[in-house]
């Protein structure tokens, strides 16, 4: 059996960087170790060497962190995503470990996963590298209380590299959260891949202003296809629906059955809209840096394959303008004007000293709103529609 000793330095530096055995063993294969370099055989050798990942901890530390966790997350965070939810909180600990934890602490969780269908796409998909082609799609399943999400995801790493949460499609909203947020981090993708939906046009306009300063320039600088098509992003909008929308939209349904909560009202609207809109930040922020930290079968995790970003960046950040002036150059060359802001209800309050003194009253009150979301996840509506109630109230007595 060869040896992985002259290899020593190497795996070290890989199980800083939190590498799993299986990804060292994969790397090893490409450098051109033939033999000996299996999993089992690094697993092996780590322990020999008394070599370990940062933030290992206990079998004890690790169920009191995922007791913790499971407040935050709820039932649908299994063996995958909960690794990865932990590795970005910095605690590293092996998929294996993380699922006998989660059978063992809250057995109803995992009997409630085991029983849900999984979302399996039969369509083969190709991207070559980090920086090929990025997915950007929106999410309109809590659109009736004024809530839509938008989010980026590259093909080849499946890394969500941007997203936003606004009361209503907005073309500058996408462009300058999503679109423009991700180009400045990580450079320019060769295409970017959309739906027919017109809440696109100042980013795909923006995009093909700047296709020289691309990559591979025998692509086309984007592409629109039907929604049903955009796989990769499609498939990222389960998680995210799973572990936010759904829970939430479950709890106003519930205040809408009970003819509590009247969305024909404007200050009830504008109510519901800000505070499910914040609070599905917090979910979604949470998902985002579970899924891009998880690992994908013989691939590795998102963050590691997004490593070094795409191969080509701006030179010039004022080559990516803000929003307000993309949209003059777009009305200037196009000949059409896009909405500037989206609203969903309208604000209700006459100066922004009541409304500073009616956000100050509901903060005394709920300090930390990530709480309720933490509720929301563990099947308690109540906490949640308690506050919306009294943020209605509030906004009631001083608009």
């Amino acid at each position: 059996m060869v040896s992985l000793e002259p290899y020593g330095n190497l795996i070290r530096e890989m199980i800083a960087q939190n590498l799993s055995h299986a990804d060292i063993s994969t790397n090893l294969l490409q450098i051109g170790v033939q033999k000996g370099c299996s999993e089992m055989s690094v697993r092996r050798f780590c322990a020999h060497h008394n070599i370990s990942r940062r933030g290992h901890v206990s079998d004890t530390q690790l169920e009191v962190t995922i007791s913790r966790a499971i407040n935050q997350t709820g039932s649908t965070y299994g063996r995958k995503m909960m690794t990865g939810y932990l590795s970005a909180m910095g605690v590293v600990a092996g998929e294996r470990r993380v699922g006998k934890i989660l059978r063992a602490t809250h057995r109803p969780y995992h009997e409630m996963r085991k029983r849900g269908a999984r979302n399996l796409n039969p369509v083969p998909y190709s991207a070559e590298y980090m920086g090929h082609k990025v997915h950007i799609d929106q999410n309109e399943k809590l659109v009736m209380f004024g809530v839509t999400h938008v989010l980026a995801i590259d093909g080849y790493s499946s890394k969500v590299v941007a997203h936003a949460t606004m009361p209503v499609k907005n073309n500058l909203t996408i462009y300058e959260d999503v679109y423009r947020s991700a180009v400045l981090e990580y450079g320019m993708w060769d295409q970017v891949r959309v739906d027919h939906g017109r809440e696109f046009y100042l980013s795909l306009y923006m995009q093909e202003m700047l296709s020289n300063h691309r990559h591979n320039l025998q692509r086309q600088p984007y592409l629109q296809t039907q929604s049903t098509k955009n796989h990769t992003v499609e498939r990222m909008w389960v998680e995210i629906n799973n572990r936010v929308n759904y829970p939430l939209k479950e709890a106003l349904m519930q205040l809408q059955d009970q003819e509590v909560l009247n969305m024909d009202d404007n200050i009830t609207r504008y109510c519901t809209s800000n505070l499910t809109a914040e609070l599905c930040k917090i979910g979604i922020t949470r998902a985002v840096l579970a899924w891009n930290a998880h690992r994908i079968p013989g691939k590795g995790t998102p963050n590691h394959l997004a490593a070094g970003g795409c191969p080509k960046k701006l030179d010039d950040d004022d080559l990516l303008p803000h929003a307000s002036q993309a949209a003059d150059m777009y009305q200037q060359d196009v000949g059409s004007s896009l909405t500037r802001v989206s609203c969903f209800g309208t604000d209700p309050f006459s100066n922004e000293e009541d409304k500073i003194s009616a956000e100050q009253r509901f903060a005394e009150g709920y300090p930390d709103i990530s709480v309720l979301l933490d509720y929301v996840v563990n099947y308690n509506f109540a906490p949640f529609q308690d506050a919306l109630l009294y943020l209605i109230n509030i906004t009631q007595q001083y608009a």
